[in-house]
């Protein structure tokens, strides 16, 4: 059979991921460190282990409704107004999703016409693109730069809105830089939208982890909530990457649409998960101010180290990377990943995996133990002293 003709030419043009070839290198190698995952080290809080036990031992395992238990969505809608003063509707404007990912796949899909542009700040998350291309969208890149710390301008953006312009992707705190934007940021982000039809998909999973300011989310600003599909989820904030569980928060108009999509290919994420991140938000925000509280000793760390060596590095104020130049060195992104982890045995990702605005940056991720940290920070700096990199 001839496969390249069966099969779809839009996934067969797809790159795989680039976070993933690394990670997936290394680990057919001994001792290696790698910092190239978004996962936190830390064990799930246990009485959300312990809710998950209870839910199997009573055999609750049965399906739930389309958009999530009821009593979840109210304690999503309740955390979502403490956190961010918008209330959401727990019964009409808000979905219970597979992840994250998920909730950005069907908001995608339930906005994104074919032939429609949709435009993405990078660098940023791996998904965003292939999902707008699967939707038979048009991914439009908005780069940003080192100097404005990786944040969206009003003139960056003006610059890139067409007439084909449907949705733009503002995803902070930001995967892989760090950078957040700051309510004064959003605000003049919100004045270049307001008249227009232009909607917005906010990634906010990493919310619960910035470091001297408060997140500020753009459903917050005046006309914003109408236009923003704001998503979330539990993986990274409550150590639950593999519960694979997130949430959309979007107007009643909007999630009566995307809950179709939701309903025919998944029906209802995972029961036990389900009920274990209802304790999560009940009872877990201290062990969520902990994990913060730790993963900024390391944030601190990671960016006095590299600055320190020679890997110019701005320091981050949300999420758990961090994005420091490798422009000291002459190689690629690609090409210093690879030297690393074959001479040094310390695994990051190339920069342009988010982007081609990335290109000549690693993402090292700290969500490991100081103690890896250090170590790898040890291994970076001999590889840069063999490889010329400008260090005191």
């Amino acid at each position: 059979m001839n496969y390249e003709k069966i099969l779809s030419a839009c996934v067969q043009q797809m790159k795989p991921s680039g976070i993933r070839r690394f990670f997936d290198l290394a680990a057919t190698m001994d001792d290696v460190i790698s910092l190239g995952v978004g996962e936190p080290d830390f064990s799930t809080p246990w009485s959300i282990r312990k809710e998950a036990i209870d839910v199997l031992e009573r055999k609750k395992i049965v399906y739930t409704a389309n958009a999530g238990l009821a009593q979840l969505r109210e304690e999503v809608s309740a955390y979502q107004e403490k956190k961010i003063h918008v209330r959401y509707d727990p019964q009409h404007e808000i979905i219970i999703t597979v992840g994250g990912s998920e909730a950005i796949d069907i908001a995608v899909r339930g906005v994104v016409n074919p032939g429609d542009e949709v435009l993405i700040v990078e660098p940023s998350f791996v998904c965003y693109a292939p999902i707008v291309q699967m939707a038979g969208g048009v991914p439009v890149a908005i780069p940003t730069r080192q100097e404005n710390h990786f944040k969206l301008t009003a003139q960056e953006l003006r610059e890139k809105i067409t007439e084909k312009t449907k949705l733009l992707v503002l995803p902070f705190p930001n995967n892989p830089t760090g950078a957040i934007m700051t309510r004064e940021d959003l605000e003049q982000i919100a004045e270049v939208l307001r008249d227009t039809d232009i909607m917005i998909l906010s990634d906010e999973i990493y919310s619960a982890m910035t470091y001297g300011k408060k997140h500020c989310s753009i459903a917050e600003l005046d006309g914003m909530r109408e236009r923003t599909i704001l998503v979330d989820g539990f993986s990274k904030a409550f150590a639950m990457t593999g519960w694979r569980l997130g949430y959309l928060c979007a107007p009643e108009p909007v999630t009566r649409q995307l809950v179709k999509i939701h309903q025919y290919i998944i029906m209802s994420s995972p029961t036990v998960s389900q009920y274990a991140a209802i304790t999560a938000l009940k009872e877990c925000e201290r062990d969520v101010e902990r994990m913060v509280k730790e993963y900024n000793i390391r944030r601190r760390y990671l960016v006095e180290a590299f600055n320190r060596i020679g890997m110019t590095c701005f320091s981050p104020e949300g999420a758990f990377y961090v994005f420091p130049s490798i422009q000291c060195t002459g190689m690629t992104s690609e090409e210093f990943c690879e030297k690393l982890l074959e001479e040094e045995r310390v695994a990051v990702v190339p920069g342009n995996a988010f982007g081609e605005s990335g290109e000549g940056f690693v993402r090292v991720s700290y969500a490991y133990s100081l103690r890896h940290l250090m170590e790898a920070v040890s291994r970076m700096t001999r590889f840069l002293e063999k490889h010329g990199g400008n260090h005191e």
